[in-house]
């Protein structure tokens, strides 16, 4: 099992990466919560793994937090069906807090907005890992100390709301950073919105 590679940044998209060891390219699968994360290409870089071995390929893929590689695991482990495009997908949709907050509350409305996630498989999350001993209590003991922030709610509102209308999760992700880039204050959620689609028009 490889657990981290450790090296240069070599190419960097927000779905997959390049990252150089010794001369060695490593392609490397990754939510675009990770790539927010990741250092301008050329720079120093470590990156948590998780080796995904199939028949016709062997898989990595990469993380810049522990808690979002075990978020990852705990998925495809643990929820029928769910397999690492999915669990990408989650992370790409919510922030780790976020998405233990919803496990938690039982709120499936957000986590079926998340793009590649349907009504039926937010059911399947909530209802597996619920089940599992310790998670659902552990995080009721942490939700309250990682509840998300008022900011990070607007900001999730407003990617989940313009992927409803019809963007790509990546379009979405940079529409909202390039908006709160321009101002100080933070917006609400319907003038990041406005925003962002005269961004994406």
């Amino acid at each position: 099992m490889i657990a981290f590679l450790e090296g240069t940044l070599a190419e960097s998209l927000p779905t997959q990466i390049v990252v150089n060891v010794h001369g060695v390219g490593y392609q490397v699968m990754i939510p675009i919560s990770s790539f927010e994360r990741l250092p301008p290409p050329g720079s120093a870089v470590k990156i948590l793994t998780h080796l995904a071995v199939r028949e016709d390929a062997h898989v990595l893929y990469g993380f810049c937090t522990a808690g979002e590689r075990d978020l990852f695991r705990l998925l495809l482990h643990h929820v029928t069906g769910v397999g690492p495009k999915i669990a990408l997908s989650v992370l790409s949709g919510l922030s780790v807090e976020m998405f233990k907050s919803a496990v938690v509350a039982g709120d499936t409305g957000t986590i079926s907005k998340i793009s590649g996630v349907g009504k039926k498989t937010a059911e399947r999350i909530v209802l597996e890992l619920k089940d599992k001993v310790g998670v659902a209590a552990e995080w009721e003991a942490s939700s309250a100390k990682n509840a998300p922030s008022q900011e990070d709610v607007r900001l999730h509102d407003a990617v989940l709301a313009l992927i409803s209308l019809g963007y790509k999760q990546v379009e979405a992700h940079k529409a909202i950073r390039a908006v709160m880039k321009t101002g100080d204050e933070m917006p609400t959620s319907e003038e990041l919105i406005r925003q962002a689609l005269k961004i994406l028009s």
